[in-house]
């Protein structure tokens, strides 16, 4: 008797990630580009890269992500481009000061993973934002990839009119704080009715035996107003399902850099 494997939902949840990133990458980069990824301990590896035909890279991130072990690693490989790492949090850290030779060279700026928790707090996404502007050279792209805080949050909203709706008897002024599907709950840390700009953190529980991930909302006016005062040009937003439709990428932001 023949059997079928059945993927694991956190197994799916990475390989949509990551083909997401493929894409994007494939969509942005051009050979000889100089890249930045932002908060790159735990991004993309040396091949994919190379892949890609960049021709510099810049990798930036806290300490304790690992980026000195990715640094490392990365200079006992041959590759065919250069690199430079930083150990700096891209959401707290002025960039610009910090990396005075780097500024406005990159043809391409990323963050790939934990561009969420930036939206800790608006001082953070701003200064975010503002350090991708000063890494980009004219006419570079900024792109990203984040849970799609819309849905997420639209979810949330029809589990409390669900509630309302058959709570008479129920205590007043409490509305549940999760959502609930197969292959995921979401946790909000505070029970609250009203999606603020930023400071929305939640738990992500995939099914399976991965830990819960602590994330933030991305507010998107919010995100498109901060990048446009950064002097960023929004130009697209698109979900998983939308963006998959159209290009086979999923969850993908970017800004161009103003400029000629």
């Amino acid at each position: 008797m023949s059997q079928a494997a059945i993927p694991r939902p956190d197994a799916t949840h990475h390989r949509l990630h990551e083909f997401a990133r493929n894409a994007l990458i494939k969509i942005f980069v051009h050979p000889y580009a100089t890249v930045c990824e932002l908060y790159c301990g735990g991004g993309l590896e040396a091949e994919r890269w190379e892949e890609a035909q960049i021709g510099h890279y810049i990798g930036i991130d806290v300490a304790s992500s690992g980026i000195s072990e990715k640094r490392e690693a990365w200079e006992s490989l041959r590759k065919a481009y250069t690199t430079d790492f930083y150990e700096l949090d891209p959401c707290t850290e002025d960039l610009e000061a910090r990396l005075q030779e780097k500024t406005n060279q990159a043809d391409l700026v990323c963050c790939l993973q934990h561009l969420q928790l930036c939206f800790e707090s608006e001082d953070k996404a701003r200064k975010l934002l503002r350090n991708v502007s000063s890494l980009l050279r004219p006419g570079g792209y900024f792109f990203g990839i984040t849970p799609d805080s819309s849905t997420i949050w639209a979810k949330y909203q029809k589990n409390v009119e669900a509630y309302h709706n058959r709570s008479g008897s129920m205590k007043p002024g409490i509305v549940p704080n999760c959502v609930r599907a197969e292959s995921y709950m979401i946790t909000f840390e505070v029970e609250e009715e009203k999606f603020p700009s930023f400071g929305k953190r939640y738990q992500l529980k995939l099914a399976g035996d991965m830990p819960a991930e602590t994330h933030c909302l991305v507010h998107f006016p919010s995100l498109i107003r901060l990048a446009r005062e950064a002097g960023l040009e929004y130009v697209e937003i698109q979900n998983l399902t939308e963006f998959y439709d159209d290009n086979k990428d999923a969850n993908g932001l970017w800004c161009k850099r103003c400029g000629s």
